[in-house]
């Protein structure tokens, strides 16, 4: 395909949410798989809702997941402006054209006359459509009306009869009656444009291919189809995509969990992963894989395969994608990713603080740890395993350990052994049990039970081939809670049980 341009119209009135983030990735996947432009139109003429915040914060979400516009905000291009509020005198001359051409008018109801129609249309068990009693106002009458402040609305006129069809790239052909449709606002009191007028002309104007959207959407078609006629422009290709469900079946909501980027983003997911299984709400690849690189996406992508079928979010899904991920980055990346989160649970100095030791320190701890979790959010838990050493809190189990006839023997073993090496390591240590095995007589779980609860506080879970070194290396470290090695840990252990 030549010449293909899409958009991403978001309005900036909420966080990005994860089913217009996935409408923002299918659209930028046919732009690139295509060689096209991708398009990035900022629709903020909602002034009670649209802010500078809301859209900044869009901006940087989108290019956290590497979602790069070629026009738009920032970037700039040859359709622009790329606000909606910057092209307000675009879309009133626009308007002025309509009326002067009898193909708008201006409607001078009010909204309690609109209700009254809309309740006698509802006794009657029509559909409410608006009766066009207007429309017989002559332009030089309502201009007049306009000078004086009275409060009027553009609205387009419609045929009111008849079929409107189109073919929609996912759905197939659409019909609509409008019988039903009635006259849309074109243009509201405010002189703001309704968002079905100001979205085919900017579309038009900005030579917009192919629209990939939302099927929430696909009510508009009627309304938006009739205004590219009266303004005599083409209209694009469509594509409505189905919606983002939650597993309940229901229209996907902060109640099923994460729902938007940023969200999924503070909690650890990364934006490899989240791209990836965006990609796979109502599409899959023809090679069936799915653990799959921004690059596989694009070489693969075919809106033609798009599902119309409703799109399931499964959060389990996700994590186990981001796990995927996760452990495809290279080490240095691994320590990268999880510093925000360690930092901010008080385990790790500020950067500038941060040496070439205390980097590979966390490198070394990201190989063991990278297995245990599904998100970086969850590292700060697995983490203070080595940090922690609360010998008050011991459970019932250990302290049976330790209270056992061989604890003390073995104890009292190591900590004479263990202050004549300087730094720990794992095959040094299991060269000391086998001392203390024959020096004591305890073996097993007598033997090894102890150490391990001497050591870790815990009974289970930690492997002492990967902690040790880690404890050993990271006491030399500076850190905001300070790391115990095992010499000290031995020597609190005998202290708490009093051993003599």
């Amino acid at each position: 395909m030549d010449n293909i341009r899409v958009r991403f119209a978001p309005s900036p009135t909420g966080f990005l949410h994860v089913g217009n983030a996935r409408t923002a990735l299918f659209n930028w996947l046919f732009a690139r798989h295509n060689r096209g432009t991708y398009i990035l139109r900022i629709e903020d003429t909602d002034e009670e809702r649209s802010t500078g915040e809301y859209e900044e914060k869009l901006i940087e979400d989108l290019e956290w997941l590497a979602l790069e516009w070629d026009e738009g905000p920032v970037k700039g291009g040859g359709s622009g402006p790329y606000r909606q509020s910057q092209r307000l005198n675009i879309y009133q001359s626009f308007t002025e054209k309509l009326l002067e051409e009898g193909k708008a008018y201006y409607c001078f109801c009010s909204i309690e006359e609109l209700e009254k129609e809309k309740k006698q249309a509802v006794s009657r068990g029509e559909t409410p459509v608006y009766s066009g009693k207007c429309r017989m106002i002559s332009l030089e009458d309502a201009k007049k009306r306009i000078c004086a402040g009275e409060q009027g609305v553009v609205r387009l006129k419609t045929p009111g009869k008849g079929e409107l069809s189109f073919e929609d790239l996912v759905r197939g052909r659409v019909c609509f009656n409008l019988k039903y449709q009635g006259d849309p606002v074109l243009v509201r009191s405010s002189g703001l444009p309704a968002y079905n007028y100001a979205v085919v002309i900017d579309d038009s104007l900005m030579k917009i291919t192919h629209v990939i959207r939302g099927e929430d959407h696909l009510s508009n078609m009627p309304r938006q189809l009739l205004t590219y006629e009266a303004l005599s422009f083409p209209p694009p290709k469509f594509a409505h995509l189905s919606m983002v469900m939650g597993e309940d079946n229901t229209r996907l909501s902060k109640r099923h969990g994460a729902t938007s980027v940023d969200q999924f983003k503070t909690d650890g997911i990364l934006s490899a992963a989240l791209i990836n299984y965006l990609a796979l709400l109502g599409w899959a690849p023809s090679d069936g894989s799915e653990v799959l690189t921004l690059e596989d996406v694009v070489r693969q992508f075919d809106i033609l395969k798009v599902s119309k079928s409703a799109a399931i979010f499964d959060y389990d899904k996700l994590h186990w994608l981001n796990r995927q991920h996760m452990r495809k980055l290279i080490p240095s990346e691994q320590a990268k990713q999880s510093y925000p989160y360690l930092y901010k649970a008080g385990l790790m100095p500020e950067e500038q603080d941060m040496s070439g030791n205390h980097w590979e320190w966390l490198e070394k701890a990201m190989e063991y740890f990278i297995e245990k979790v599904d998100h970086f959010s969850d590292l700060p838990e697995h983490f203070n395993a080595l940090f922690e050493f609360s010998l008050d809190e011991l459970d019932v189990e250990a302290q049976e350990i330790l209270n056992s006839e061989c604890a003390g023997k073995v104890l009292k073993s190591i900590a004479d052994k263990i202050k004549k090496i300087v730094l720990l390591d794992f095959d040094k240590y299991a060269e000391l049990t086998k001392e203390i095995k024959a020096e004591t007589g305890c073996k097993g779980k007598d033997l090894f039970r102890p150490l391990r609860v001497a050591l870790t506080t815990k009974t289970s879970g930690l492997d002492l081939d990967k902690f040790i070194p880690l404890v050993e290396e990271g006491a030399r470290l500076v850190f905001p809670k300070p790391m115990l090695n095992c010499a000290l840990r031995i020597t609190k252990v005998i202290d708490h049980i009093k051993l003599k």
